[in-house]
């Protein structure tokens, strides 16, 4: 199944998604969910492929641990799997320990014609060859091929039980070494807090975590290699800009609660047409009378107000984004393009990269166009947040300067 003769190279394919809603309401969204995945894996082909989730288990995890099961199992044996013959899967499954418990899970399959796939073992410092399918859960603090952190409570600590954090693997494959981070950082607790100043203070939250995250994984403990970080990052559109632009001339009502004068609702009224009402603020409701905006032409419009990458700039690249905001849609099996209201539609998904994994991205052979960057589902319920992915080809030879750094070579 893997990728076409014409093409040389390997064929990577990254995928991210939150999964929280799939083992909520598994019986009607894993069935559809799963079926897109594989459409993608059968599109793309890939030799390599890697798999985030975040939300891994839904709210309560306990209670899906039966569900989880299933879902791995599946993943694991399914047909359209059945030419990946090794595999990787960390689970995060820890959900007793509020100091670790991050809901993180990572899939790693590696196609029966890739030869020479090698990890890294963090605690020994060395590459292992991979050969056949493990699965670690529980504690992942003890596996020694990767490094998982929760982060400090006190980054976010209005948020008492924040399962956010990082989970980071390094892999070598034809010669290329690269580290591939799963993340979820914190989310807008607040759409009337968010829409207090530009940028938000949940803005500065994620800027910091996110910091956090690309200092550790270049540290002095290990070789620089290049790195992808892909997960939910939370990412929202700048609210106070959205909310001026999308309500130009429209007046503000702001309705205050009677015990505490505090501010629970905002109402902009467009100022003629019998003051038809625009948009409805609340804590967890942004009710904006026209969905279209967020769809027509992929929402692309909004782009602008997509600046929380911004500061990163100097350090995290990723392609041009194509695809609608991913987050948040309905929940409702039947409604696969419907936005709920209780969020601002925003890109929160994403796979973003070092500007070394840049060049190893976009490194081609030919003329013939090198990466696709995408969402998964468009028209079905994939749950609140629709998986992005990004498929590539590593270039024959785009590692050999660096092989004998690597010792890619050499079985450990």
């Amino acid at each position: 199944m893997a990728g076409k003769a014409a093409a040389p190279g390997t064929a990577v394919l990254l995928v991210t998604a939150n999964v929280g809603s799939l083992f909520d309401d598994p019986e009607n969204l894993q069935k559809n969910w799963l079926r897109e995945f594989y459409q993608v894996m059968h599109t793309h082909k890939p030799h390599f492929m890697a798999l985030h989730c975040q939300e891994f288990g839904g709210k309560n995890y306990e209670a899906s641990m039966s569900h989880v099961d299933k879902f791995v199992k599946e993943l694991l044996s399914s047909d359209a799997m059945k030419e990946y013959n090794r595999a990787r899967v960390y689970l995060d499954e820890n959900y007793k320990s509020q100091e670790h418990f991050t809901a993180l899970g990572s899939f790693y399959f590696l196609h029966e014609s890739l030869k020479n796939i090698y990890q890294f073992d963090f605690k020994a410092k060395k590459y292992k060859k991979v050969t056949g399918k493990e699965i670690y859960s529980d504690t992942l603090e003890s596996t020694p091929m990767l490094e998982k952190e929760k982060f400090p409570q006190d980054y976010f600590p209005e948020c008492k039980w924040s399962r956010k954090g990082f989970i980071r693997t390094r892999w070598c494959i034809a010669d290329c070494a690269f580290d591939l981070v799963n993340i979820h950082l914190f989310h807008d607790a607040s759409n009337l807090v968010a829409w207090e100043t530009s940028p938000s203070v949940y803005s500065g939250v994620r800027h910091k975590a996110l910091g956090y995250v690309l200092d550790r994984i270049i540290d002095q403990r290990f070789e620089k290699v290049s790195y992808f970080v892909f997960g939910d990052f939370n990412f929202r559109l700048d609210s106070k800009s959205v909310v001026e632009t999308l309500c130009t001339k429209a007046t503000m009502q702001t309705v205050r609660a009677a015990d505490t004068n505090e501010v629970v609702k905002l109402i902009f009224r467009e100022s003629d047409n019998d003051r038809k009402v625009v948009l409805q603020l609340e804590k967890k409701l942004f009710d904006y009378f026209n969905q279209d905006v967020f769809r027509d032409n992929n929402g692309t419009a909004l782009l602008e107000f997509d600046k929380e990458l911004s500061v990163f700039k100097d350090r995290l690249y990723e392609l041009d984004i194509s695809f609608p905001p991913s987050y948040p849609y309905s929940e409702d099996s039947s409604q696969g393009e419907q936005y709920m209201n209780t969020r601002c539609p925003a890109w929160c998904d994403r796979i973003l990269m070092s500007l070394s994994a840049k060049e190893l991205v976009l490194k081609s052979e030919s003329e013939e166009k090198v990466a696709t960057y995408d969402h998964i589902g468009p028209n079905v319920c994939m749950g609140d947040h629709k998986p992005v992915f990004l498929a590539f080809r590593i270039a024959p030879g785009a590692g050999k300067p660096h092989a004998h750094v690597h010792k890619c070579c050499v079985v450990q």
